[in-house]
């Protein structure tokens, strides 16, 4: 497969079909195509290979690719090559992941036509660069941990109670401490996972110190952290995520972004009322819940966002309340 192989001078795209150890590749360019797809290696040399070799004018060569795990790297190094490179929203890609006909190649295929007729279908989105993607990791890392924890504090309040012991003190703050309160027998069986609880606890500190080293580079968080609820956490994951502010026209594009605005089923006279479409990215959401939870809590200092969620919370029901912490970080 290489630019030869067309006659016409319109831009070629070409759709990456990629999984771990393989990436399937299918070209077009106007009313001509490649006959099949080809197979090439996931690798770096790979990819600059492929292209130098095939398509050797990047001016007329745009690659399409979905978001994943590769997506960011690829995206990266081809666009360091002097290619166009176009980074497909594979979550709002019905047409191919839902489709009945699926393979490989047919969705690189797809990737390359749909880029073809119009890129807004493939509702393209901007990869993190190296910097902000590699602080995005201590991130990533530090909820791994605080995960971890909480599944280890839900399997002791379990244990616990199916031998009818009381964990309603227990918290996950003090829950490492609780042997001294246990009966020899359960202290034998529990003792791992504390001991596991304690570790935790040192990691996820030493990530919160990493976090404060961070936000002192990245001086926009100063300002979002000037907001009550929003720590140094919040504030790192929203500036590391939404990037340069300008690309977004308005508040409620950013929102949308996120996955905090409303899912949309109307037709005719008939307009659903759904849950978010929690698309986006799903830590960035989860902190800000998170913050949101702990403004309209017992701990929450008095703010105005704080009287804007429990005006909303206050019409009853507890889908109320969750539409408030929805609505804390979307107005």
């Amino acid at each position: 497969m290489n630019s030869s192989d067309f006659s016409s001078k319109e831009k070629i795209y070409i759709g990456l079909d990629v999984s771990q150890k393989t990436i399937k590749v299918f070209a077009v360019c106007g009313s001509q195509s490649c006959q099949k797809a080809e197979t090439i290696a996931n690798s770096r040399q790979s990819i600059v290979d492929f292209l130098r070799a095939g398509f050797p004018e990047p001016f007329r060569t745009c690659v399409v690719m979905e978001t994943g795990t590769h997506s960011s790297w690829m995206s990266h190094l081809v666009m360091a090559m002097g290619y166009e490179a176009i980074v497909a929203h594979a979550r709002d890609l019905h047409l191919i992941y839902a489709s009945e006909r699926k393979s490989d190649a047919i969705d690189a295929e797809r990737l390359a036509r749909l880029a073809q007729h119009d890129r807004k279908l493939l509702h393209p989105v901007t990869p993190m660069d190296e910097e902000r993607q590699r602080d995005f990791a201590v991130m990533k890392a530090r909820d791994t941990l605080v995960r971890m924890r909480t599944t280890i504090a839900n399997t002791v309040r379990g244990m616990l109670r199916s031998f009818g012991e009381d964990d309603g003190e227990l918290t996950v703050r003090n829950m490492k401490d609780a042997a001294r309160a246990m009966a020899p027998e359960m202290l034998d069986i529990m003792k791992p996972l504390l001991d596991q609880m304690r570790a935790i606890d040192e990691g996820i500190r030493e990530y919160d110190r990493k976090i404060e080293r961070l936000c002192r580079k990245h001086k926009a968080t100063e300002y979002l952290r000037q907001v009550k609820g929003v720590g140094p956490a919040i504030a790192l994951a929203f500036v590391l995520v939404i990037g340069d502010p300008r690309r977004f026209p308005s508040g409620s594009k950013a929102c949308s972004y996120l996955g905090l605005v409303p899912r949309q089923d109307q037709s005719g006279e008939s307009d659903r009322q759904l849950g978010i479409t929690k698309c986006g990215n799903s830590l960035m959401r989860r902190l800000l819940i998170q913050g949101a939870q702990y403004i309209m809590g017992p701990r929450g200092e008095d703010c105005d966002l704080r009287r804007f969620g429990m005006r909303i919370a206050g019409r009853g029901g507890k889908t109320a309340r969750k539409k408030a912490k929805v609505a804390i970080f979307d107005c």
